[in-house]
């Protein structure tokens, strides 16, 4: 067999793609010979020319990730505190950064703005970044891919372009409303998961301001659509009905954005020479924030399984492919499992459910030994 043209092809230079080239290219004796292929290296807009809408709320666990790869972004907003309750219901719990002993729970950052940090530090990584996006076709000993009308062949490619993974499929009815609001009385620190009978609302802290909140509104379709047509100031009434309160009246600040919500998760090994990490291996509700915190700690986990093997890479990785998929396999079950189950107990309209979440969600406040394991996975997640 001719020797390949890369020891590893990552197909998808978004967040977790972009995370596992910094983490190889730490760990390889020859970081060229590491391909990234993507069409987002000019990171803050989209393919029709916008700007990306998301922001992200990125754990403990992650950040430190991102630090120690030099890719994290210049403007953030740290989460200290999160408040979770259920509109109509009695209960909620807070979570604290005290309690964990950690400084902050997490931290909110734009897509454009980690994007642009990461390619940044890829830039000078000595990784091959190359603008083309490719599915990878297995062959003998090898993965083949086409770029530019020839082939490109690694001995091990990672799938983490949003490929939408083969397997377990759930569809919630729901679509997230995404916008941008000011805050009358904003908490400084302070992020809320509000629980409705449509699905969670979550308002977290935005990297702009301290008064400035990201809104992610779980809905039906039929509602997204209505509320992304309405007049600010219709909007921001509706958005202080469901959320209550506790950060005052609001006022938009930007163009409010639609997408559907949907669970699919397939295998983390596609072949014995691919995997799948990030997206392209599950993408779940955004209940809790877990979906690219998982992500990441697929890519952490890569790194370090194919370290010993970047010293070798005339060798078979076949093993350690195998051993990564089964060593993920709890975290990503597990995680998949609680932001399944959430949305969708919440937004029964059974009132019996209802109270029973109430309970659940009093129990964790007055419960320290209950409410710590669920905070430690959500910052951290399942440490195998």
């Amino acid at each position: 067999m001719d020797t390949p043209t890369y020891d590893i092809v990552i197909s998808g230079a978004g967040p977790a793609g972009s995370a596992l080239a910094l983490i190889l290219a730490g760990k390889s004796p020859r970081p060229e010979r590491i391909a990234l292929l993507g069409r987002q290296f000019h990171a803050g807009r989209h393919q029709d020319g916008g700007v990306d809408p998301r922001t992200l709320a990125l754990n403990h666990g992650s950040r430190v990730l991102l630090e120690q790869l030099n890719s994290w972004p210049a403007e953030s907003a740290s989460i200290d505190t999160v408040h979770v309750s259920q509109r109509g219901r009695l209960g909620r719990a807070l979570i604290t950064h005290d309690e964990l002993g950690v400084p902050r729970l997490g931290s909110v950052v734009t897509y454009d703005a980690l994007l642009a940090a990461q390619h940044q530090a890829l830039r000078q990584s000595g990784v091959t970044l190359l603008e083309a996006a490719s599915t990878p076709l297995p062959g003998p000993g090898h993965v083949l891919f086409q770029h530019e009308g020839r082939d490109l062949s690694g001995s091990v490619a990672i799938q983490s372009d949003g490929a939408r993974p083969q397997g377990i499929e759930r569809h919630y009815k729901q679509h997230a409303v995404l916008a941008t609001v000011r805050a009358s009385r904003p908490r400084k620190g302070w992020a809320f998961e509000r629980f409705t009978r449509q699905g969670p609302l979550a308002a977290l802290p935005h990297p702009q301001q301290d008064d400035v909140y990201g809104i992610v509104w779980c809905c039906a379709p039929e509602d997204a659509a209505r509320l992304q047509a309405l007049p600010d100031h219709e909007f921001e009434t509706a958005l202080h009905r469901m959320f209550g309160d506790r950060l005052g009246r609001f006022q938009c600040l930007a163009e409010r954005h639609v997408f559907p919500l949907a669970l699919h998760a397939g295998p983390s090994l596609i072949s014995d020479r691919t995997v799948a990490i990030g997206n392209a291996a599950q993408t779940l509700h955004p209940v809790a924030g877990q979906g690219l915190n998982l992500g990441l700690r697929d890519a952490a986990q890569l790194g370090q399984a194919l370290a010993p093997w970047l010293a070798r890479p005339h060798t078979d990785p076949s093993p350690l492919l195998a051993r990564f998929a089964g060593m993920r396999r709890p975290d990503r079950w597990l995680t998949a499992g609680i932001t399944d189950f959430l949305p969708r107990a919440f937004s029964t309209g059974n009132p019996l459910v209802e109270h029973a979440g109430g309970l659940a969600l009093l129990a964790l406040d007055l419960a320290p030994f209950l409410r710590k394991p669920l905070a430690r996975h959500l910052l951290q997640g399942l440490r195998t």
